[in-house]
C-alpha cells in the first residue's frame, strides 16, 4: 500500500433485528433506544394487555406512563416469534427469573446470537453472575450485558445517557474489535441520546452493577434515619471500594469499577429515591416496616434480592465487605438498623490505599467490630 493512501476505515455492521425478552421499565426504555436507533424491535412480554398497549398506544402504562414508544416496537405473548428472525437478543428480567427464561430462549435462539443480559445481581446459592446464569442454559451463545448509570425514564424520554456494553473478547476480536460482538452491540444501541461504551471485562461489570444496589440501600437507610451528605459520601466511596475488591478476586479489573458501570451507576443509583433501593433503604431508615413499604405494594427490589447472595460470594472467595455485610443483617433481622451502621464507624482504621497493608485498633470502638 502507497504510504500516501491511508487505510480504509474500519467498519462496524449494527445487528438489524433486536428481540426483547421482558417489557418491564428498563426492558421498554431498551426497545425505545433500539428502534430509534433504527433497530427493527421485536419485544416479548407475558402479560397480554400489555402487548396490546405496546402495539396499539405505543405506551407502556404500567411501567413508563405516558411516555410515547416508537410505533415501530411490536410486542408479542409467543417467544418464539419475537427471537425467530432476530439476529441479536437483550434478555431484561428480574434475577429470579434469568435462568427459567434463557432455558426456553435455549428452545428457539437460533445458533450463534448474540444475547445481552442486562438483569443485574447475582444467583442465590450458585453464586453466579447473570450472564453466568445464562450461560448454563444458553450453551455457545455469546453472552454479554449492558450496564451504567439509567434510570428507565429518562432513557426512554430521550435525556443523554451513556451506558457500558460489556462482551469477552476473542483473540479475533482483538485484531478486528470493530467487528467484535461488543462493537456491534453498540453500534446497534447507539442514538443522538443515548452513547454506548465498550468494554471486554463482563465480570467488573456485572459486579458493579450488582453491588451497587446494595450499597444504594444502605445510602438509603442512612438518609432516612437523619444523616446528611458526608455519611452517602462515604458510603459511595468505601462501597465502590467493596465492588473493587470483589470484582478483583473474581477476575474482573478494579479500574473497570471506575467507569459507567461501577462508579456512574453507583452515584446515580445512591442520590435519587427514583431508585427502588435508595427508596427501600429511606423508608426502613424512617423505621417503616419492610411490609409497608412501597405503601404496601409488592416491589421487587434487586438489592435487597440480592444482599444474600452477594455476601455468600464476598465470603466464599475471602472478601471483606462490611457495608453490605451490614444492609444484609438489617434486611435479614439480624441487627438493629442504628445500632449496625454505628459500628460502621467504629470499624478498625485502615489505610487508603489497601496497598499500604495497615489496620489500627479504633479508640471509640467499646467492643471489637
Amino acid at each position: 500500500m502507497s504510504p500516501n493512501i491511508a487505510p480504509p476505515e474500519p467498519t462496524t455492521h449494527p445487528y438489524h433485528r433486536i428481540a426483547v425478552i421482558g417489557a418491564g421499565s428498563w426492558g421498554t426504555a431498551l426497545a425505545s433506544v433500539a428502534a430509534t436507533a433504527g433497530r427493527q424491535v421485536a419485544m416479548f412480554a407475558r402479560d397480554n394487555e400489555t402487548v396490546s398497549e405496546i402495539n396499539e398506544r405505543h405506551r407502556n402504562m404500567r411501567y413508563l406512563g405516558d411516555i410515547g414508544l416508537p410505533p415501530s416496537i411490536r410486542a408479542t405473548q409467543d417467544m418464539e416469534d419475537a427471537v425467530g428472525a432476530c439476529d441479536a437478543v437483550i434478555i431484561v428480567v428480574p434475577s429470579r427469573a434469568v435462568r427459567s427464561v434463557a432455558a426456553r430462549l435455549a428452545l428457539f435462539i437460533p445458533e450463534g446470537i448474540p444475547v445481552a443480559v442486562c438483569t443485574k445481581g447475582i444467583e442465590p446459592v450458585t453464586g453466579l453472575l447473570m450472564t453466568q446464569v445464562a450461560e448454563e442454559e444458553l450453551d455457545e451463545t455469546p453472552l454479554g450485558t449492558i450496564s451504567g448509570p439509567t434510570f428507565a425514564r429518562e432513557t426512554a424520554l430521550g435525556h443523554p445517557t451513556a451506558a457500558c456494553v460489556a462482551f469477552p473478547f476473542t483473540y479475533a476480536d482483538r485484531l478486528t474489535p470493530h467487528q467484535s460482538v461488543a462493537a456491534r452491540f453498540a453500534h446497534s444501541m447507539s442514538t443522538a441520546s443515548f452513547q454506548t461504551y465498550i468494554s471486554d471485562d463482563l465480570v467488573g461489570v456485572e459486579i458493579g452493577g450488582a453491588v451497587k444496589n446494595v450499597i444504594a440501600i444502605a445510602c438509603g437507610m442512612m438518609t432516612g434515619a437523619g444523616f446528611a451528605e458526608n455519611t452517602r459520601a462515604a458510603l459511595i466511596t468505601r462501597g465502590m471500594d467493596e465492588m473493587k475488591a470483589l470484582a478483583e478476586a473474581l477476575g474482573g479489573r478494579r479500574e473497570t469499577v471506575t467507569g459507567l458501570s461501577g462508579a456512574g451507576d453507583l452515584t446515580l443509583t445512591c442520590s435519587s429515591t427514583t431508585s427502588r433501593n435508595m427508596s427501600l433503604g429511606m423508608q426502613l431508615g424512617q423505621g417503616t416496616p419492610r411490609k409497608k413499604c412501597f405503601e404496601g405494594r409488592p416491589i421487587v427490589v434487586e438489592g435487597e434480592a440480592n444482599a444474600t447472595s452477594i455476601m455468600d460470594l464476598a465470603r466464599r472467595v475471602g472478601v471483606s465487605m462490611p457495608i453490605c455485610e451490614t444492609v444484609n443483617a438489617v434486611l435479614g433481622g439480624r441487627a438493629e438498623l442504628q445500632e449496625a451502621f454505628k459500628n460502621l464507624w467504629t470499624r478498625p482504621i485502615e489505610a487508603e490505599p489497601r496497598a499500604m497493608d495497615l489496620s489500627l485498633p479504633n479508640p471509640v470502638a467499646a467492643t471489637p467490630v
